[in-house]
């Protein structure tokens, strides 16, 4: 199934760029694996700002400089370009490799609260962000609630919904400060999300602020 949500234009520029948060990144990663519409908006922008860089170079420096900072960029471009790149399973490469090749169903779940369990991804030292597991069972609902920064949502297993649509597997919720939403899971098994957040999530409801320590999102 093809993913019907995707990274925002501003999430892949910077993906691009490589000023994401070290988190988004991850996160950015494993949807960009299974959706081929973000890796072709992803080359296009790649390619613009190559042909910007190589007029500025062509006013700027000699043929020789020009030639070996070209091939340079060319280097970094293809590296950095995520042509479809195999999956196992549910756990796509970027996510695999902090996980330690571990599936889902073997990690140390936390409960923390009624059908609703986190884990909290390793992630190397100094990196920016936070990335976490977050497993909700059928039926429920989270409270509502807005973001304190960017917050990137990748869907592994099962589904959830809210005002602006439904999210399965592949599909990826680019939310930043302004949206405000209320998840309901709508799949007959659990809700698994991989999730990125700068801050935390600024809830309505008092009883869900008082929570939020012991829950962690």
């Amino acid at each position: 199934m093809k993913p019907s949500h995707h990274l925002d234009d501003a999430t892949l520029l910077a993906f691009a760029a490589a000023t994401l948060i070290d988190a988004h990144k991850v996160v950015a990663s494993a949807h960009l694996t299974q959706c081929a519409q973000c890796r072709e908006t992803l080359r296009d922008m790649e390619s613009v700002g190559g042909e910007a860089l190589e007029a500025q170079i062509e006013e700027a420096v000699s043929d020789t400089c020009k030639a070996a900072t070209l091939a340079s960029l060319d280097a970094i471009t293809q590296a950095k370009k995520p042509s479809a790149p195999k999956v196992s399973g549910e756990i796509p490469p970027a996510l695999s490799a902090l996980l330690e090749g571990r599936e889902l169903d073997q990690l140390p779940w936390k409960k923390k609260a009624p059908g609703i369990s986190v884990f909290d991804v390793p992630m190397p030292k100094g990196a920016q962000g936070q990335l976490k597991l977050v497993t909700i069972g059928p039926g429920r609902t989270m409270p509502e609630h807005g973001h304190g920064g960017e917050e990137l949502t990748y869907i592994l297993r099962g589904a959830y919904g809210d005002h602006t649509g439904t999210y399965r597997p592949g599909d990826i919720a680019d939310l930043d400060e302004e949206t405000e939403h209320t998840p309901v899971v709508n799949s007959h098994e659990a809700c698994v999300c991989l999730i990125s957040i700068e801050a935390p999530a600024k809830y309505k409801s008092i009883w869900a602020r008082i929570a939020q320590p012991f829950v962690g999102i």
